[in-house]
């Protein structure tokens, strides 16, 4: 094959990626490239259907499109994290949507552990946006342990072994008891619609902050639920300490 068909061809490639990236700018002179829709088909418990998958890189500077794919070589992304959302019906113009902003835990969503209620709110996040019709899933990478890491939060149940709560325990670890952000997922879901949300969630203040980055949202939906004799802790620790809002379900 001559130089010029391979040309043609790494061309062609090109432009097939390029029409499913975006590039948007960010805070502190970086930019947010999204990637998708990519369908994907999904089957979780008795959940099955497609979804609109999309991902996101932040970047330093402006970059364009050809510059983000010379760069994804040499940035071993695979030792970093990456955040991506599942979208469900017409996200950009349906009048009423649902969203879940999901901080990962690697213990609760893939392995099952019933320390917390994370997979539980995972799973049902999913399917409550597949019954309402329209709604997004935003599965935040760098927020395990709520913001602190995997490593670090492997230290933290340790502490909570001992008996320390889920707060104590990551003060004790130096961390402050929540420090992730929302930034980037706003930026994201304001390029993939324009029109007010309903945000899933317990926590109220969380619904506070996340409006004080530029969440277009006026109320939310509580989600209690996967109550365990070994999570039990955990849950009160969310309603006597982080303000969640308690549930008849939950015994303090």
């Amino acid at each position: 094959m001559g130089d010029n068909m391979k040309n043609v061809l790494v061309d062609n490639k090109k432009d097939i990626l390029f029409k499913k990236m975006k590039i948007v700018p960010f805070k502190d002179k970086q930019s947010i490239c999204i990637v998708g829709p990519v369908k994907l088909p999904i089957k979780q418990g008795d959940i099955e259907t497609t979804f609109q998958w999309y991902t996101w890189l932040t970047v330093d500077g402006v970059k364009t499109k050809e510059e983000v794919l010379d760069l994804i070589v040499s940035e071993n992304l695979a030792a970093k994290q990456q955040s991506s959302v599942l979208v469900y019906g017409d996200f950009s113009f349906e009048e009423d949507a649902i969203i879940r902003m999901h901080s990962i835990c690697h213990t609760g969503d893939i392995f099952g552990s019933m320390r917390c209620d994370c997979g539980y709110q995972l799973h049902e996040s999913m399917k409550m946006v597949k019954e309402h019709g329209c709604g997004a899933i935003f599965y935040l990478a760098d927020h395990e342990g709520r913001g602190i890491g995997l490593f670090s939060k492997s230290l933290a149940y340790i502490l909570q072994e001992e008996g320390f709560d889920t707060v104590e325990a990551n003060e004790a670890l130096g961390f402050e008891d929540d420090t992730r952000s929302y930034e980037e997922a706003i930026k994201v879901l304001e390029v993939l619609r324009e029109k007010p949300v309903t945000l899933i969630t317990n926590n109220p203040k969380k619904l506070s902050a996340l409006k004080e980055h530029g969440l277009l949202a006026d109320k939310h939906i509580s989600l209690w639920g996967g109550l365990t004799e070994t999570n039990r802790i955990y849950l009160n620790t969310k309603i006597e300490k982080s303000g969640h809002i308690a549930d008849s379900k939950i015994i303090v």
